[in-house]
């Protein structure tokens, strides 16, 4: 296994830890909005710190982009390496004890993705990708499925939640895509939905306006479980863009001539 894959898994169980020990005593969480219906809570902040401190005691020289505290050291240097890390992708499932939420850490050098590391910390499910390695749960190799026709498929998908006009231009796309698959679902952190993609529990995904900590890791993993990432124009600058679908090859050629329109 890659040493930087090695540092990536300790600094997923390390935040991972902070969110189990949380998870017991939600009541004692606070928790405050961001903007509307955007939560961070304190335990982001925590798992988020001990997930950097785990990566710049190993890495020191590495850049951070991370969901609450930033970007650190220099992101725009074109040989450096960037951390790029959400602590708690899913807060609002995890501060109701819906059990669906994960720490993602991707490391993206020279502007490309190169290590994985998606963990789910209720299953206890490590999803792990290195770049040209193959993708892997819990150090089984995993694909995407075989499946090739839109109408047997269950897709993925996030709903907009931070305003009602996001919700009105969504419907739309929602109400297409659910009259042409097997069916839709909207589990609630994208990281997570994407893994499940890689791992053949899910066909498709697709989400609008998503930030590069949501997509990074899991879209390496997908991409090294044989499926194929892009934009809603079927395009690679999906991380900084935020428009993103993912599938196996057949089915990511069916979504984009979908989804295009709504590009």
């Amino acid at each position: 296994m890659h040493p930087m894959l090695n540092t990536a898994i300790k600094a997923a169980r390390r935040g991972a830890t902070i969110i189990n020990r949380a998870s017991f005593d939600l009541d004692r969480i606070d928790a405050t909005e961001k903007q509307h219906n955007d939560y961070v809570s304190d335990v982001d902040k925590s798992a988020e710190a001990a997930i950097i401190d785990v990566l710049t005691s190993a890495y020191p020289s590495h850049a951070i982009l991370a969901e609450e505290s930033g970007p650190s050291g220099n992101l725009h240097d074109e040989n450096e390496h960037v951390w790029i890390i959400d602590p708690l992708d899913g807060t609002t499932n995890f501060l109701h004890g819906f059990p669906q939420y994960c720490v993602s850490i991707a490391l993206q050098f020279r502007g490309v993705i190169t290590q994985a590391v998606v963990f789910d910390p209720t299953r206890n499910e490590m999803f792990t990708a290195t770049k040209g390695a193959g993708a892997y749960l819990n150090d089984k190799r995993i694909r995407v499925t075989k499946r090739d026709k839109i109408a047997d498929t269950l897709l993925g998908t996030g709903f907009p939640f931070r305003s009602t006009a996001e919700i009105d231009a969504y419907m739309p796309m929602f109400q297409l895509m659910a009259g042409k698959c097997q069916g839709l679902r909207r589990p609630g952190a994208a990281a997570l939905d994407l893994a499940y993609v890689a791992t053949g529990r899910l066909d498709g995904f697709f989400e609008k306006n998503l930030k590069p900590w949501d997509i990074a890791a899991g879209a390496l993993l997908v991409s090294e479980a044989g499926g194929i990432v892009g934009t809603f124009e079927g395009e690679s600058d999906y991380l900084y863009k935020g428009d993103v679908i993912a599938g196996t090859p057949k089915i990511f050629a069916q979504m984009v001539g979908l989804l295009k329109p709504f590009a």
